[in-house]
């Protein structure tokens, strides 16, 4: 760690990405919440929008049991994570002391003031550009592949080749 910079507030966004599955994909789950027949992609990504923590399962997994695997695979490079921001489907105590026991992190939930009027949530628009930009590969569009690993590692791929053009 370098001298002098202060990464005691560090934080993480999580969501997760309910898509839709072609006839192909083994793997198949329904997402009663968002009424789709497929997967979830579960991502954990800081104030840039670059990814920290990826997961894939089936579409019944909820939201907040997803976003522990995936951070749990990732635990060995999360130790400077302090705060994760998250919205309304991951709040909970059980959550919370899951984040706490597994990264030593407290979570806080982005509120919506008014159910009926669109309003930008402050900084939970980062997470949702990044699964903009997994749209933008033809690939990811929808599941077409047979087994969950091989839809991690194009999701893998696919900020691999972000991370590629921008340097």
């Amino acid at each position: 760690m370098r001298q002098g910079r202060n990464v005691s507030t560090t934080f993480l966004i999580v969501d997760a990405q309910s898509v839709k599955n072609t006839d192909s994909a083994e793997e198949k789950g329904y997402d009663a919440g968002k009424k789709v027949s497929g997967i979830k992609r579960h991502i954990a990504v800081d104030t840039q929008g670059l990814p920290h923590a990826v997961d894939v399962t089936s579409a019944e997994v909820t939201d907040r049991k997803g976003a522990i695997e995936a951070l749990n695979r990732c635990r060995s490079t999360l130790n400077r994570v302090c705060s994760v921001l998250a919205d309304g489907s991951y709040m909970g105590e059980p959550f919370a002391q899951a984040l706490a026991d597994t990264l030593g992190a407290t979570v806080q939930i982005a509120k919506r003031s008014d159910l009926h009027t669109f309003a930008v949530m402050p900084k939970r628009w980062v997470v949702e550009r990044s699964f903009a930009w997994l749209e933008k590969c033809r690939r990811l569009w929808k599941n077409c592949e047979r087994k969950l690993n091989s839809s991690l590692q194009f999701v893998h791929l696919a900020f691999l080749t972000l991370l590629l053009k921008r340097s």
